[in-house]
């Protein structure tokens, strides 16, 4: 048995459980006649067994699996020769890498060491001794819940008030997790920028005018002294972005307002779901799309006209990722115009105003904050784009204000720097958790400004 197997064999428990405790709340209410004597419906009883015999056993199976590999890891590492284990903290983890890797299957030459093969050995039977402790404690577990909460179902018992508890608890423990999640993301950008910023100054990576991370690694390397001005790429993520609202914003919001306040039900069926399929084409092929299709013809039409312009622009990404991201403003702004109420509708038209002067003046005032929403989404889905600007913009770093001119974005400069085998603490692969951190205040300003204006807004209306 596997640990998704047990995964399995758990969640059937639970499912097991619900019909038990629901079989259970009839049996004492002494048939279908008898439910006005419960305090809840059978429904919530059968939940409440399931709750309890899934929740404990699922968070034994969670805590094991994730507090077992470094366990298993200290016992084999205390196994080993005193003389190993004193080997520099490097090499130990390299001896402890071709262990896991002998033992997953991912590598064979290490079979021929005894001293590898005999701790791999030993780490394996470690697992499926865990493996077994972890089985039979979940599964018993899972069980003793079972009988303990069949044994406390009587018609006065608030299984309903329980549920409800426990449903909220979930989440807020999601809650929780999220947040955590995004402070400790936080945290170890921060850390590592904090690193970066000890060798380059802030103000030099904040001010510069000039990206150019290459640097020699070793004293007798012949390489660049590195620039880490971070001005380049900043402005050419603005750039891309502000193009690519610029036909996104209108065209999104416009086909939106026609959707929801002129279309019929057929075009409406007809149209929605069509552009909303340009949501679901991959990056890459609107990245094929702008470097084999759009930049050539734009490159071949600034030729006629006398124009000069790249191969690669800032221009032919920003205008291909528009097109992307209409949708994320068409779909969502669609729906809050449509949440708008139809009697604010009723009382502009028995007031004379027309079709056209109730959009401007009622309905997008009142979808205002929503429609900020949308827009702010689609901002992030450009700031955060890749793969189009890999193919359609390039990786040069120009600081210039021309959007048919190469440019670059934070996004695939920290691509650019983490790809290949980087020495990780050298100023170059830092150089991405400082731009990282630079991007992740750009978003949390762009939020704090979209919520001001939009509180600000609403408080108008109202």
């Amino acid at each position: 048995m596997s640990p998704l197997h047990l995964l399995i064999l758990l969640l059937l428990l639970s499912a097991a459980g619900y019909f038990i405790g629901r079989k259970k709340a009839f049996a004492v209410a002494g048939g279908v006649h008898g439910l006005q004597a419960l305090h809840s419906r059978p429904v919530y009883y059968g939940a409440l067994t399931a709750m309890w015999c899934g929740i404990p056993a699922f968070l034994v199976y969670a805590a094991w699996l994730a507090f077992e590999p470094s366990i298993i890891t200290g016992l084999v590492l205390n196994g080993l020769p005193a003389d190993v284990q004193s080997l520099p903290d490097g090499r130990l983890n390299l001896l402890l890498n071709d262990i896991r890797n002998l033992v997953d299957g991912n590598i064979v030459s290490a079979a021929s060491d005894p001293l590898i093969q005999k701790a791999a050995e030993r780490y394996t039977h470690l697992q499926q001794i865990s493996f077994t402790s972890l089985a039979i404690a979940s599964v018993s577990l899972s069980l003793l819940a079972l009988i303990f909460i069949r044994s406390r179902i009587v018609p006065t018992l608030r299984a309903r008030n329980q549920v409800e508890r426990i449903v909220r608890y979930l989440l807020i423990s999601s809650s929780l997790i999220a947040i955590f999640t995004t402070i400790g993301i936080v945290l170890s950008v921060l850390y590592e920028a904090i690193r970066f910023f000890q060798t380059v100054p802030i103000t030099d990576f904040l001010f510069g005018l000039k990206w150019s991370p290459q640097m020699a690694i070793r004293a007798d390397q012949v390489g660049s002294s590195g620039a880490f001005g971070a001005i380049p790429v900043l402005a050419g993520t603005v750039m891309i972005s502000f193009i690519a609202m610029a036909v996104a914003a209108p065209i999104g919001l416009m086909s939106a307002i026609y959707l929801s306040e002129y279309a019929n039900r057929q075009i409406r069926a007809m149209v929605k779901p069509l552009m909303e399929i340009l949501a679901g084409i991959p990056t890459v092929v609107y990245g094929f799309f702008a470097a084999l299709t759009v930049a050539p013809f734009m490159r071949n039409t600034g030729e006629a006209m006398g124009m000069s312009i790249s191969s690669e622009s800032a221009m032919a990404a920003g205008l291909v990722m528009g097109v992307m991201i209409i949708p994320f403003v068409s779909s969502l702004s669609d729906d809050v115009i449509n949440a708008v109420p139809q009697s604010l509708r009723d009382g502009a038209y028995a007031l004379g105003a027309t079709r056209s002067e109730t959009v401007r003046h009622v309905i997008i005032p009142a979808a205002f904050p929503g429609i900020v929403g949308s827009l702010l989404l689609a901002v992030s889905r450009a700031i955060g784009e890749t793969m189009i600007v890999v193919m359609a913009a390039g990786l040069s770093a120009n600081l210039t204000a021309n959007p048919f001119q190469a440019v670059t974005t934070v996004t695939v400069q920290i691509v650019t720097l983490l790809v290949g085998d980087q020495e990780f603490d050298s100023p170059k692969t830092l150089a991405a958790f400082a731009l990282g951190l630079l991007l992740f205040l750009v978003t949390l300003c762009l939020n704090v400004i979209a919520l001001v204006v939009v509180r600000k807004y609403r408080e108008q209306y109202e």
